[in-house]
């Protein structure tokens, strides 16, 4: 999710799910260790709980990151062994990790020596067109033996060469029956399923069969969503209805924009709230315009609203 949960997302998405785990978009060590530390790492203390993606492959800069997570206040450390793109492939990280546990498992054991928090991995359940369960097994198991315990499954091989990132979340077989047999493998651990989970009905299956259920790009694109499967999980927490969470998002933005921050970036997480909604075109138009975001008045989310049956 690179360049879409940033900080403004996250706290829109808080809103929508009070109990709900957020994790960052995957920053890179050298991000942090060469670049604007702040911009980065930088939050709202209302996203927590809310865990740093961090993508490297060198234990030295991971363990240094992960200090740095730490310090600034995350809740856990996550290790993105998962993400196919080109983009990571050249930094040798990502899914292409996968075929070095070894270097992974060296990798978590000094960020757990580095902090205190949770650290904990995401992955895929194998490289290109090998599907054999051995190869998901054993990469597991030496992490579990470095005692990570909290594995985030994206049930879906990542194929290197030919496929492009959207391709990689569409053409691979999802293979659910994997992860369950992990699950049974490693009964102390926990397994967060993660792929093709995009309605209602399949992410609460997910979430009771599993030890979780992890949403991406159907949460950007259709927001509502973490609403609904919030009020399922967890019937006795009250959530925020539109009116407030337009108001809450115009009371952030104006805090937001006092500081320097783009109105445009800040808009852009709620442009699908209210697809499927008489006004939601209208909605998206007002909030699209660049005339409206160039006056920096955080005000338009309410004029926006206004079209909204």
């Amino acid at each position: 999710m690179i360049d879409v949960t940033d900080r403004h997302c996250r706290y829109f998405h808080r809103l929508l799910a009070p109990n709900a785990l957020l994790y960052t978009e995957m920053i890179t060590t050298g991000a942090l260790i060469f670049g604007d530390v702040p911009r980065h790492l930088r939050f709202s203390a209302q996203e927590h709980p809310v865990a740093l993606q961090l993508g490297g492959s060198e234990s030295a800069a991971l363990a240094q990151c992960a200090r740095l997570g730490q310090r600034w206040g995350y809740d856990e450390i996550n290790l993105n062994c998962g993400c196919p793109s080109e983009r990571v492939q050249k930094g040798a990280f990502g899914a292409c990790l996968m075929a070095e546990p070894a270097l992974v498992a060296d990798c978590v054991k000094a960020m757990q020596d580095a902090v205190s928090l949770p650290v904990t991995v995401k992955h895929r359940l194998g490289l290109d067109y090998d599907q054999s369960y051995d190869f998901v097994r054993d990469f597991v198991g030496q992490l579990y033996d470095t005692g990570c315990r909290v594995f985030i499954a994206h049930a879906r091989n990542a194929v290197l060469k030919g496929l492009s990132p959207k391709d990689n979340r569409d053409i691979p077989p999802l293979r659910y029956n994997v992860v369950s047999q992990l699950k049974q493998d490693f009964p102390d651990a926990l397994f967060v399923l993660n792929g093709g989970l995009n309605t209602p009905d399949l992410i609460c299956f997910a979430a009771g069969e599993f030890d979780g259920a992890m949403v991406g790009r159907a949460a950007w694109h259709e927001p509502y969503l973490l609403r609904e499967i919030s009020l399922r999980l967890w019937p006795d927490t009250p959530v925020a209805d539109d009116a407030t969470i337009v108001q809450r998002m115009a009371e952030y933005a104006r805090s937001e924009v006092m500081q320097g921050v783009p109105l445009r970036v800040i808009v852009k997480p709620m442009l699908g709230l209210f697809n499927g909604c008489k006004g939601a075109r209208q909605w998206r138009r007002y909030l699209s315009d660049p005339a409206h975001l160039a006056t920096q008045n955080p005000d338009i989310l309410l004029q926006a609203f206004a079209f909204v049956d």
